[in-house]
């Protein structure tokens, strides 16, 4: 248990107090002051891990008081299962009733049950202007639109949290209108994206729409306010194997759930292969929007997702494939590929560790994987493990985030929460005590020990967004945003050009709704904190596991 100061102060000591600040249950002295390295904060430490006592607690510091905070057996319950249920809150295609989304209830929405072809997505048998559904699905971000490459990772790191936990995860309710069918919240919730995506590949083809979208971006309305045409827009490489990995895990997962879905793992697995010989039977197309929008109309100018190198979403593609068919066909691929180091944190845009993940999944058969191939994964994993957490102590803030530079981009909190999901992949490898530990401080990280201060998950903590880039937040008539959505974080990139009061790259951050740059949330942003906070449940309850 450790609290950060920042503030300039003499003392030495700190006090553990009652929240009434009648009784002082613990007194320890504060580490000497360290400078941070990527910005002007200073930093003291008050470490009183060894007080054990549960309750809700300040600390002193001479005249400078603390935000109170519990001390529990299960701190983490409200944000993993927040988490979680945030996905619920960005469902396109049906309103959102008050029995499950509480004061944030809605009745507008994004039918997509008329959907244009673009006239970069037309094809012979659906040629531009043809109309067909595309329901469902996830709004990705702030923007009420639906896109496959960043569904692709976030749908990965959710059936990789319930691969890894399956027992936790079915004892997990989030409230949502399925709960209760004899499926996981966290595969019903999947589902809801799952079968949109399904309606994003051209069945004469195999191949898959990019995205689905609006030409421009909706303004700072709530859903179904805006009645302008959706498109499905081009189809690319990038999309088709993200499509084919994602379909590949389903049709596994759902294949123990026959009952509930009688044809889904069939349908997935089926959806997945055409995905993939598209992609291997036809020249790379990426998706470059600017070069797009001289060739045909209208202009599109939402979220590009565009990504000029497909050879991590072949390797994973060709991964889940061999995991679920077992078809040595997909594994030729894999060995083609040549693993490498180069491999590292997953992001939409570089999925190679998503493979590496499902390879060495101990829940998941794979025995025809030699020991060269096992051994050259886990050097991949351990070796970017090892990376992290080599100089958490040195961090002022005692976190594997934020040791480098690099950690402060857009999307920063992302790398926080995929570093602590490695991380616990290397405690399931190797049992090692370090790895599960430094996760736990990149969860203090997100939840508030922080140069900002903030906790940047909403609705949770005593200082947390107020006005995220989220459309729904901002549109209704709610004074709390959307709960459980974790924001970008600190990015000194600036991208939004909005009034930054700090810019230095662990500080900023702003709390207002313009800032898209740093205050925007996105599905794929989510995901990884769903399997963080989960993940560190699940090992306690089921494996027994105390974190000291």
């Amino acid at each position: 248990k450790i609290a950060v100061l920042t503030e300039t102060t003499n003392n030495n000591d700190f006090y553990l107090l009652s929240v009434d600040l009648k009784d002082t249950l613990f007194h320890g002295k504060l580490s000497d002051e360290k400078q941070s390295a990527y910005s002007s904060t200073k930093t003291r430490i008050a470490d009183f891990s060894i007080f054990q006592k549960n309750g809700r607690y300040i600390i002193r510091i001479g005249t400078l008081v603390s935000y109170p905070f519990v001390i529990s057996n299960n701190i983490l319950s409200s944000t993993a299962i927040a988490s979680l249920k945030a996905f619920y809150f960005q469902r396109a295609s049906i309103p959102l009733e008050e029995n499950y989304a509480g004061k944030w209830k809605r009745s507008g929405f994004h039918p997509d049950n008329k959907v244009i072809v673009h006239a970069s997505a037309a094809s012979n048998q659906r040629p531009e202007g043809t109309i067909i559904s595309c329901t469902g699905g996830w709004y990705d971000a702030g923007d009420y639109n639906k896109y496959i490459v960043n569904s692709g990772i976030t749908m990965g790191t959710l059936f990789s949290a319930y691969e890894d936990f399956p027992e936790y995860f079915a004892m997990l309710k989030t409230n949502i209108p399925e709960t209760g069918n004899g499926v996981p919240d966290i595969l019903n919730e999947a589902v809801y994206n799952l079968r949109w995506m399904l309606t994003m590949q051209d069945p004469n083809d195999g191949a898959v729409y990019h995205k689905c979208t609006n030409a421009a971006f909706d303004g700072m309305v709530m859903p179904g306010v805006t009645k302008e045409p959706r498109y499905v827009v081009q189809k690319t490489s990038a999309a088709a194997l993200d499509f084919a990995a994602v379909m590949a895990q389903a049709s596994r997962i759902f294949l123990k759930f026959k009952t509930e879905f009688p044809s889904l793992s069939d349908s997935c697995i089926t959806a997945s292969k055409k995905a993939f010989d598209w992609a291997k039977n036809n020249s790379p197309v990426f998706y470059e929007q600017d070069k797009m929008n001289q060739s045909y109309k209208p202009i599109i100018t939402t979220g590009a997702y565009g990504d000029n190198n497909i050879k991590d979403e072949i390797l994973w593609a060709a991964s889940e494939l061999y995991i679920s068919t077992k078809d040595p066909f997909y594994f030729s691929f894999i060995s083609s590929l040549r693993l490498n180091p180069e491999i590292n944190l997953p992001s939409w845009n570089n999925v190679g560790m998503m493979a590496v993940y499902s390879l060495l999944n101990k829940n998941i058969s794979v025995p025809e994987m030699d020991s060269t191939l096992i051994f050259s994964l886990r050097n991949i994993l351990l070796k970017n493990a090892d990376r992290f957490i080599s100089n958490t102590n040195s961090n002022v803030f005692k976190t594997v985030m934020g040791q480098n530079k690099a950690d402060f981009n857009w999307g920063s909190n992302s790398n926080a929460a995929n570093q602590g999901m490695l991380l616990i992949k290397a405690y399931q490898l190797t049992k090692d005590k370090r790895y599960i530990n430094d996760a736990l401080t990149n969860m203090d990280y997100l939840l508030g020990r922080n140069a900002t201060g903030y906790c940047f998950i909403t609705g949770i903590g005593t200082k947390s967004p107020m006005f995220p880039h989220h459309r729904q937040s901002t549109a209704d008539e709610v004074k709390e945003p959307v709960p459980g959505l974790m924001v970008g974080g600190p990015n000194p990139g600036l991208q939004d050009h909005c009034n930054y009061p700090f810019t230095e790259p662990e500080t900023a951050y702003v709390d207002i709704s313009c800032a898209y740059a740093s205050n925007e949330i996105a599905i794929n942003w989510n995901a990884p904190l769903v399997y963080l906070s989960n993940a560190l449940i699940a090992l306690k309850k089921i494996a027994g596991y105390t974190i000291q």
